[in-house]
């Protein structure tokens, strides 16, 4: 069952909508996150904050900024927490924006989208990454890539790459991407993207999102209809085509590596991007392992059929 409260809009005396967005943010747990997240959204014309039960004081802190908090209770299946929330939430304002508790809208971002959302011919703006991690702006490395973080409502969805999901792999889209149903464009300012918590959150995170790739891969082609890989289509599309040709290669991990933090010059970014290339790459070796375990007891499930016949 889901929940919507109503918010207790502390700074509603001095909030004016300057920015005309309805912006949906998906939290768990994220108290050191998001009071940066909102402070910067204080010109915005309304916040969800959509919970999954938070045990911190994530709830608290999002009613302070006048947030209206929604509870989103996952047992599988679908739709996902932001899907949920764009077609649930009783949305005010014709533009959506898609932002998670660790990104921040910097003022240029802010002004640039108050002016893309008045021009008719475009539904959809993708919107850069420029990643945070460790105290540190990784610059190198392969690091920044596009999200469709904002777009007109009623012209959206997130694709389902999986037909047949569970609790295992989290209760929001991480790999799903937005497809809009038009025009779109990329805006020239990022979002400032704060990586991680704690490397503990950060690894513990990233099990959940190699669960959910290992069922992709298993999937195969078919669960990617909206954005198949191709070489020549999004920055989405590269990604999934240049993963279904590389993950199969011998040592693919190692390659990665050498890949991000060697030719994409990642090794400039000091030990911060060490750090972030190293996940990056021991992500794909759980991949690859999953694949292989799962595999494994396909195998032994079948040669134990054989037997008893």
């Amino acid at each position: 069952m889901q929940t919507i409260e109503k918010p207790v809009d502390l700074r509603a005396s001095t909030r004016q909508a300057c920015l005309p967005v309805s912006v949906i943010i998906p939290v768990r747990n994220e108290e050191r996150n998001l009071a940066r997240c909102l402070e910067a959204l204080h010109g915005a014309g309304e916040v969800y904050v959509i919970d999954s039960g938070s045990t911190d004081e994530t709830p608290e802190i999002a009613r302070s900024f006048g947030a209206k908090v929604a509870q989103f209770h996952y047992h599988g299946g679908w739709p996902k927490k932001r899907q949920w929330a764009m077609d649930t939430l009783p949305l005010a304002y014709d533009w959506i924006l898609l932002l998670d508790a660790d990104e921040v809208l910097t003022p240029d971002l802010a002004e640039e989208i108050r002016q893309a959302i008045q021009d008719p011919g475009r539904d959809g703006y993708y919107i850069a990454l420029r990643m945070h991690f460790l105290g540190r702006t990784l610059l190198r490395g392969n690091t920044s890539f596009y999200k469709l973080s904002l777009f007109r409502r009623g012209k959206a969805r997130f694709e389902r790459r999986l037909q047949h999901q569970d609790t295992s792999m989290c209760d929001m889209e991480v790999h799903d991407h937005v497809v809009v149903n038009g025009p779109t464009a990329k805006l020239r300012h990022p979002l400032v993207h704060h990586n991680m918590n704690s490397l503990s959150r950060y690894i513990l995170k990233h099990d959940e999102y190699s669960n959910w790739e290992v069922r992709v891969w298993m999937e195969g082609e078919d669960s990617s209809r909206d954005l198949p890989p191709s070489l020549f289509g999004t920055q989405a599309q590269r990604r999934r085509w240049l993963k279904r040709k590389f993950l199969p290669l011998p040592g693919s991990p190692m390659l990665f590596f050498f890949y991000k933090y060697v030719l994409r010059l990642g090794f400039l970014d000091g030990a911060p991007g060490l750090i972030y290339c190293c996940f990056q790459s021991i992500q794909l070796f759980h991949i690859k392992a999953k694949l292989y375990e799962l595999e494994r007891s396909s195998d032994e499930g079948c040669a134990h059929n054989d037997l008893r016949k």
